[in-house]
């Protein structure tokens, strides 16, 4: 597997606390993000309103990057049955240091086929490059968002489009959490040995988009949570270790979002080994 070079610690993982303290302080933290996000849910089911220019959101200090230097719109894609509210600190985050063009997409609660959700995905891709006169597009995709972004890239030829994918506790290899849950079709596509986890299994040589894969030791919807790093030997990828949080947590921990910012900052992916880097 090609790499990048590791990621600059953002926030060291506590390690003289007890497992017991970190796992309180862990769950302790999803359940008030949890209640945050149902509050602002219902607003996220409004599609965001399009705009040719979105210019950074006000705030102390932003850091705009230099002439020349504009970066790739970024879109933000959700996981199941959830919707762009789960993206409301990432957003504003990516806005104050410089990016200039956010796309939230929502896809539908009632969508049951990743492959059918990437293809539409491509077409919102197509659409946002016209209107931004850009050619290329920077992902941030949330659990299943990064496996519709994967299977766009890596089986719809979307790598030409794609830049950078940064997904975020995503189950590249399946999950086994939650067995009933498998009731639903598009879960079961995200199962160990399911048609479409074969299918990213599969040779692409020659892909072009630059993967970055934040998984967490404590992500209790990832089952191993090692299914969250990209293993692929086609594939420019570097898996980030978060230590100390859970799965609602990654796209609104700053220290993430820290490292969100430096995937997408860098251009140049270096040879060598790859490994995991604590983040949180």
């Amino acid at each position: 597997m090609k790499a990048f070079p590791f990621f600059p610690l953002c926030l060291r993982p506590v390690r003289h606390l007890r497992v017991p303290a970190v796992l309180m302080r862990a769950a302790t933290l999803e359940l008030a993000i949890l209640a945050g996000h149902l509050l602002l849910y219902p607003a996220g089911l409004v599609p965001e309103r399009r705009e040719p220019d979105q210019d950074p959101a006000p705030g102390p200090n932003p850091q705009i990057p230099a002439p020349g230097a504009e970066r790739p719109p970024a879109v933000l894609l959700h996981g199941f049955v959830d919707n762009r509210s789960v993206f409301v600190l990432l957003r504003r985050s990516l806005a104050r240091h410089g990016w200039r063009h956010l796309e939230c997409l929502n896809y539908s609660p009632l969508t049951c086929d990743i492959r059918t959700a990437a293809e539409l995905l491509g077409r919102h891709i197509e659409e946002i490059c016209a209107r931004t006169g850009r050619s290329e597009v920077d992902i941030v995709g949330h659990s299943l968002g990064g496996l519709i972004a994967r299977y766009y890239v890596q089986c719809l030829g979307g790598d030409h489009r794609v830049r950078t994918l940064v997904t975020l506790g995503t189950p590249h290899s399946g999950t086994s959490v939650a067995p009933l849950a498998s009731a639903h079709p598009i879960v079961r596509q995200m199962r160990p040995g399911s048609a479409v986890i074969e299918e990213l299994r599969m040779p692409a040589p020659g892909c072009r988009t630059r993967f970055v894969s934040f998984w967490s030791d404590l992500d209790q919807l990832m089952v191993p949570v090692e299914t969250a790093c990209i293993d692929h030997p086609d594939l420019i990828a570097q898996n980030v270790q978060v230590s100390g949080i859970g799965h609602l947590a990654l796209p609104v921990h700053p220290a993430v979002a820290a490292g969100i910012r430096q995937a997408l900052e860098s251009s140049h992916p270096a040879t060598g080994t790859s490994g995991a880097v604590s983040v949180a």
